[in-house]
């Protein structure tokens, strides 16, 4: 049987961190920021972690 394979868009987007849970950025910061507030945009530089019930879909694409 071969090994299976990750999904590249998947291994870009999001990390597994040591306790399993699954970090991924924000969206909403690409382009357009100067009509965002300051407020809004500092706290889309953080990551932050899937939702749980997303937690199965990523799991399968990342092949963990």
């Amino acid at each position: 049987m071969p090994k299976m394979k990750t999904k590249s868009g998947a291994k870009k987007r999001f990390k597994v961190t040591g306790s399993g849970r699954i970090k991924r950025e924000k969206a909403y910061q690409a382009h357009i920021m100067t009509s965002k507030s300051k407020k809004r945009k500092r706290n889309l530089r953080h990551a932050t972690l899937v939702a749980p019930s997303d937690h199965a879909m990523v799991r399968r694409l990342l092949g963990v």
